[in-house]
């Protein structure tokens, strides 16, 4: 009798056990993932491009996952309180942030004492989407092209200006990498976001911006003059404009994207269900006329692909921070 109750103690235990291990495994193959709602952490106010992204990627996760997917804004200090909140969280992957690349890059360089690394406290999940700056000059400027732009700067060192949104936005980095890599200075004048530089830029206030795509629809009206985009193929969304490197600046490439990251240790098998759930929203036609209509083109991607571009964003824009001494506001 003694035998047959310490039999069954010993099976009920191997149980209990085997249930827990076999939950475990659940869990970390991805299997049972999502297992409660998701959180999309974006570090933006709501209303902009990158908010909206994260919005259509939310709605087709859910309706794949079968579990409510939702967008939580979190602005502020650049982007870096987002991204503490999501470096602190659970590595589980029901707690994911939306960003652009640029902006988590800058945030790292020009904010001090971060809790968080902008690489190694995050898995690189998926890049969402991308879209070009595009610099565009007032027609009273004498430029057609990007090098014609260049050699006025070079003939009248100093006199050539430019707006931006705001000191260390993607625009002002950009217009400085450009500098750099043609031995030219402008004259950077910053304002508070993209609306009144564009404002600026069409009463001739100033000479040129690199701007995003709000600036379409007055280069079609005549209103400015396209020179190039700043990512390193044409894009789709303005196939007839060439890019910043064929017009005779190699290298530049300044995209503006957006991408899922995860808290650093999230199961490798989690971030490739979600990796694959984003792509196969990526090619749904529907979602890809809903990026257009914000500026943005599909841009998928692998958890590899989209971690070493990340990276590669850090190294690059402390670089030019650090080299065009700028300063937060």
């Amino acid at each position: 009798m003694l035998v047959l109750k310490c039999f069954i103690v010993w099976l009920a235990m191997f149980a209990a056990a085997s249930a827990v291990l076999a939950q475990a495994h659940s869990t970390s193959s991805g299997q049972g993932y999502p297992s409660k709602p998701v959180k999309i952490i974006v570090p933006f106010p709501p209303g902009g491009s990158a908010d909206a992204s994260a919005r259509i990627v939310a709605e087709k996760t859910s309706e794949e996952w079968k579990q409510p997917v939702l967008v939580e804004n979190k602005p502020g200090a650049g982007t870096t309180i987002a991204a503490a909140f999501v470096a602190s969280a659970a590595p589980d992957g029901h707690v994911l942030y939306l960003t652009g690349p640029i902006s988590h890059a800058v945030s790292a360089a020009l904010y001090k004492d971060l809790s968080y690394d902008a690489v190694t406290s995050f898995a690189a999940v998926a890049r969402v989407a991308s879209a070009p700056f595009i610099l565009v000059v007032h027609p009273s400027v004498k430029a057609n092209s990007v090098q014609e732009l260049v050699e006025l700067a070079r003939a009248r060192p100093g006199a050539l200006t430019y707006a931006s949104s705001g000191s260390g936005a993607a625009p002002h980095l950009a217009a400085e990498m450009l500098a750099s890599l043609t031995g030219t200075r402008f004259v950077h004048v910053p304002f508070k976001g993209t609306a009144p530089a564009l404002v600026a830029l069409l009463g001739a206030q100033v000479d040129f911006q690199i701007a995003d795509v709000a600036a379409i629809p007055h280069v079609r009206a005549g209103k400015l003059r396209a020179l190039a985009v700043t990512t390193a193929r044409r894009s789709a969304l303005v196939t007839e404009i060439p890019t910043v490197a064929e017009s005779g600046v190699p290298g530049f490439d300044v995209p503006s994207a957006t991408g899922i990251l995860a808290p650093a240790g999230t199961p490798t098998d989690v971030v490739a269900k979600i990796n694959a759930s984003i792509n196969r929203a990526l090619a749904i036609e529907e979602v890809r006329q809903r990026l257009n209509a914000q500026g943005f083109e599909p841009a998928p991607a692998t958890p590899e692909e989209f971690g070493a571009f990340l990276a590669s964003e850090v190294r690059k824009y402390a670089k030019i921070i650090r080299e065009a001494g700028v300063r937060i506001d």
